[in-house]
């Protein structure tokens, strides 16, 4: 009698753990899908779906909050789908684009995210951020807002809470800039191609530099997206070599002996190879475009998922706490961006 009641006991935690976890996973399937309903009314388009994602996710805790049991499948949702999610998104990049470009394309979106990432690592430390914090701050602002950060993130062991904040912070200071672009379009006295340089070069997300470049026309869109993807696909590179630098770290302080580091051992982020195969499959064209669109939207719905439930997992209160300076880090750090991005279209003769 003692054995069935604990077997019955069993059963039903089982149960509620199951259930738990398909609440988790419901709800940011639930928050993805109205994030992506949301990103088609104007002004919230130039945010896009991973931004409002991110942002119903730190809503809905503060309103209603999140119960314990959910949290399983809001944690998968952050961690698991993410990885899929980003390797799908290789799809969206052609390395033959790349190559068409030019050397001096790529050697813009290269200066462009070496030099910010130094810069605003720099002022994160001068603001005093926790070094975590810091390089997450300067990996989004370099390169591809949330999906760097999110991307980084394993690389040097941030918290849920750092990650978060890190995604959060950058989307707010991503629309600010998208904003102030098309503001500024009339009197930056850019050509089409050379404006589409600069918001390719220097806007964080995608969406952004989509809605940033729309005032240039369909010119000034395929020459910033192409110079984005360019970004995006030094990820992959720095990610390496964050993950190297980060063991190097552990090692070190664990006073161990430096004199190798185990590849089982590297935190490096493998799926980023999933990553590259997918891009390498888009650049062959051995998949068809109708389904490489479906695959597409597949991969933003599973990084809303994953941006959801990251939100999920701050309160307002860890967000006053963790991001202010990092907002003012990134916030100074997108003005450097900017100016030398803008420098570098003049410089370059690309105008």
């Amino acid at each position: 009698m003692i054995l069935q009641t604990q077997l019955r006991f069993v059963k039903n935690i089982k149960g509620v753990r199951n259930r738990g976890f398909l609440l988790g996973i419901g709800l940011t399937l639930l928050l993805s899908f109205i994030a992506k309903l949301l990103g088609y009314l104007p002004l919230l388009n130039i945010m896009g779906q991973l931004v409002i994602a991110i942002l119903l996710g730190i809503l809905y805790r503060a309103v209603r909050g999140v119960p314990l049991t959910a949290q399983s499948g809001i944690s998968f949702s952050g961690k698991r789908l993410l990885r899929f999610g980003i390797i799908l998104l290789g799809l969206k990049l052609n390395l033959l684009d790349i190559v068409h470009a030019g050397y001096k394309v790529v050697a813009l979106a290269a200066i462009n995210v070496v030099v910010t990432i130094f810069v605003v690592y720099a002022l994160s430390k001068w603001l005093k951020i926790d070094k975590r914090i810091g390089l997450l701050t300067a990996c989004r602002t370099a390169i591809c807002g949330a999906a760097a950060v999110v991307a980084i993130a394993p690389q040097i062991k941030a918290k849920d809470e750092e990650t978060a904040v890190g995604a959060a912070t950058v989307a707010i200071l991503g629309t600010i800039f998208t904003l102030a672009y098309t503001l500024l379009y009339p009197v930056l006295g850019l050509s089409a191609n050379g404006y589409g340089l600069f918001t390719g070069a220097t806007l964080h997300e995608v969406a952004h530099v989509i809605a940033g470049a729309a005032p240039g026309g369909q010119a000034a869109l395929d020459m910033a997206v192409i110079v984005k993807l360019t970004r995006v696909a030094m990820l992959v590179p720095i990610a390496l070599i964050i993950g190297l630098w980060s063991a190097r770290q552990a090692r070190r302080g664990e006073q161990k002996s430096s004199t190798g580091i185990r590849w089982r051992e590297l935190p490096v982020p493998w799926f980023i190879f999933g990553f590259l195969a997918m891009s390498g499959l888009n650049t062959l064209g051995i998949i068809p475009q109708e389904l490489i669109s479906g695959l597409l939207v597949l991969s933003y719905m599973l990084l809303a998922m994953a941006m959801a439930g990251l939100g999920l997992g701050v309160d307002i209160a860890t967000f006053r706490r963790l991001g202010n300076k990092p907002f003012l880090a990134g916030l100074l750090g997108s003005i450097v961006l900017s100016i030398l991005g803008f420098m570098l279209v003049r410089s370059f003769g690309l105008n």
